[in-house]
């Protein structure tokens, strides 16, 4: 089985930046989105994980350069929004920029009969994150506690949710490597598709993440092992293959 891989870029004050643990302030900064953004696709990328970093701590929006990165590249690679989508205007805003799947973090959290109306209503367009420290879930930018992974998990299961993009928060910016153990638990109890995000250093992550195609662990978001040069997208795309 193949890994789809979703090279990430996160903006802030319109630039492309690195956080450490998800931490305001923490940023590195890598430039234009843009350019970022179409560095990936040409160096093979069919996905790509675009976050609006203002629009999820609640510190503006960068929405119209996130549609310009969409509507430049959007026929090129499929792209999955996220950041701040909490309601249905800034739900449609992303879909009707083009996104092919949108990424609901806090809102899950937070709205979650909205949650369930639009999962109903998008099906497969609209996935749920969930950033975890431990089994506890994290929401405002992970600022704040969300409650419990598991009795969240079910609930959205319950409406029919149908992937899961799953962060272990102490990991995310740290290139530390993937908490393989929570992504074999949150994967093992749903049978909705799982995303790998946060920790991946080296391509032996990659194929430790792979052996868990199996369960339906089936992609992974790439941020600062990239950014780092750890190793290039290509050797990446060729062990997910």
């Amino acid at each position: 089985m193949s890994l789809t891989l979703l090279p990430a870029v996160d903006v802030r004050d319109g630039k492309a930046v690195r956080l450490r643990q998800g931490e305001s302030g923490s940023e590195t900064d890598y430039g234009s989105p843009f350019e970022a953004a179409r560095t990936w696709v040409e160096a093979g990328a069919e996905w790509i994980h675009l976050v609006d970093l203002d629009a999820a701590f609640g510190t503006g929006n960068n929405r119209d350069q996130l549609r310009e990165i969409v509507h430049e590249l959007g026929d090129r690679v499929n792209i999955e929004l996220s950041g701040g989508v909490r309601d249905d205007a800034s739900l449609d805003a992303a879909l009707e920029a083009g996104a092919a799947r949108v990424n609901i973090g806090t809102a899950a959290l937070e709205n979650p009969d909205w949650t369930a109306s639009v999962i109903k209503k998008y099906g497969d367009r609209v996935a749920v994150g969930l950033d975890v420290r431990g089994h506890t879930l994290a929401a405002r930018g992970w600022t704040r506690e969300g409650g419990d992974l598991f009795e969240t998990m079910k609930f959205l299961d319950s409406v029919g949710c149908s992937r899961y993009v799953v962060t272990d928060v102490a990991k995310d910016g740290m290139m530390s490597g993937p908490n393989i153990q929570l992504l074999s638990e949150v994967a093992e109890c749903t049978d909705a598709k799982v995303t790998a995000s946060g920790g991946i250093s080296k391509l032996d992550d990659l194929r430790a993440i792979k052996e868990l195609a199996e369960i339906g662990v089936d992609s992974a978001i790439l941020g600062k092992s990239l950014y780092a040069r750890a190793f290039t997208l290509q050797e990446a795309l060729e062990v997910a293959k």
